[in-house]
């Protein structure tokens, strides 16, 4: 009678065969699924820091609107002083409108500069006017615009640090990975320049 012990043999062979498949069926399985996790942890993770990029960008719109808002009336207190040319106010339209359509941050950065440069000029007027610079409408226009651009530059600085933070995880392997197949590319840098090196001196309250 023939003996059953090469079948057993077999049969081993084949379990073992079986069970070492299935555990690396395992650990492929494992590891799509931490893959899995990593990538929607990191996707969280874009999506965060995006929506306090939005919320920083939100707090420079507030004090640069403000700043529009402080503009024309300096003007008119200006005005009663010196006949200031309407091209200041038509500059100040322009800038609005083109800050409304700006196609990117840098954009409007510039745009931003140029009524920098308007405020300058309103500001410049004072130093030839006592008068004026001693008006208490003068004096308190020119605290708040001080005071808005101080904000500004406070709320440019925190922007920025988001972009940051933003542009090194999408550029930080592996995150970068996950950037690239989601399409998230963080926003340029806003660069106005600074009132409080600039403007301030040039109040002299």
């Amino acid at each position: 009678m023939p003996s059953a012990e090469p079948f057993a043999n077999v049969l081993n062979t084949l379990t073992r065969i079986h069970t070492q498949g299935d555990f690396h069926l395992y650990i492929i399985i494992a590891i799509l699924i931490l893959a899995a996790g990593w990538a929607g942890f990191t996707f969280n993770r874009f999506i965060r820091q995006r929506n306090w990029m939005l919320e920083a960008w939100s707090g420079v719109d507030v004090q640069l609107k403000r700043r529009y808002d402080l503009v024309p009336r300096l003007v008119e207190c200006v005005k009663a002083y010196r006949d200031f040319e309407a091209s200041v106010l038509e500059s100040l339209a322009a800038a609005r409108a083109n800050a409304g359509v700006a196609k990117d941050v840098s954009e409007t950065g510039k745009v931003e500069n140029g009524v920098t440069q308007t405020l300058r000029s309103l500001l410049a007027v004072a130093e030839a006017y006592p008068d004026l610079k001693a008006s208490r409408n003068f004096q308190d226009l020119s605290a708040a615009l001080i005071d808005t651009e101080d904000q500004l530059q406070y709320a440019r600085r925190y922007y920025n640090g988001t972009v940051r933070d933003y542009a090194i995880l999408a550029e930080s392997f592996p995150s970068s990975i996950v950037a690239g197949i989601f399409g998230f590319r963080p926003d340029g840098y806003f660069e106005v320049e600074s009132s409080t090196e600039r403007q301030a001196p040039e109040v002299k309250l």
